[in-house]
C-alpha cells in the first residue's frame, strides 16, 4: 500500500498541512508532537519525494467574478498515445480549463472549466475547445452550486486500512 511507506508522524503532517498550508513548522511540530527541526526535516523529505507538490490558496471564484462553472465532456476522433498527449498539452495551455481528467468509458475527458460569465465560457466552447484538433463531441453541464470540494485526501481513511493491514 503506497501510504504504508510512510510513518505515522508523516502521516500526520500530511493531513496537518492538507488541512492548513499556511500554519507555521512551530505550530505544525506541535500538533504532530515533536521539535521544530525535525519537522521541518521532514517536511522538506516530503517534498522532495513527491508527497507534497505545493502550497496553495483557496481562492473564492466568485468573488473574483468567475461567475460560470462547467463541466465539459470531450470525445476525441483518436485515443493514439500521441493524440492524448496533444490533448492534453492543449487543455493545459487554455487559461478557462482548471482541471483535465483522461476518463476510461464513453468520454474521453473531462475538463472543469471556469469564466467571468456565460458568453466568455460559449466563446471558449465554439471557437476553441470544439474547434480543437481531433475533438469529437463535447457535452457541457454548467454548475448550479457545490456542495462539497474537499482537496486531497480522507487521511482518516487512509489510517484506517493501514491499522486493519497492520
Amino acid at each position: 500500500m503506497p501510504g504504508s511507506r510512510l510513518d505515522a508522524i508523516d502521516r500526520k503532517i500530511l493531513a496537518e498541512l492538507q488541512a492548513d498550508g499556511r500554519m507555521t513548522n512551530v505550530e505544525l511540530a506541535r500538533r504532530v508532537g515533536i521539535s521544530a527541526p525535525p519537522c521541518l526535516r521532514r517536511v522538506r523529505t516530503l517534498e522532495e519525494a513527491g508527497f507534497i507538490r505545493g502550497y496553495h490558496a483557496d481562492i473564492n471564484t466568485r468573488e473574483l467574478g468567475f461567475e460560470v462553472q462547467v463541466f465539459a465532456m470531450v470525445g476525441l476522433q483518436s485515443q493514439a498515445e500521441a493524440d492524448l498527449f496533444r490533448f492534453e498539452a492543449r487543455c493545459r495551455a487554455w487559461p478557462l480549463v482548471r482541471e483535465c481528467h483522461m476518463l476510461n468509458g464513453e468520454v474521453d475527458f473531462i475538463l472543469k472549466c471556469v469564466a467571468p460569465d456565460l458568453s466568455t465560457f460559449q466563446s471558449f466552447l465554439t471557437e476553441e475547445l470544439t474547434a480543437a484538433e481531433n475533438v469529437a463531441s463535447v457535452k457541457t453541464s454548467l454548475v448550479i452550486r457545490c456542495a462539497k470540494d474537499e482537496p486531497g485526501v480522507p487521511f482518516d481513511v487512509l489510517e484506517a486500512r493501514l491499522s486493519k493491514s497492520a
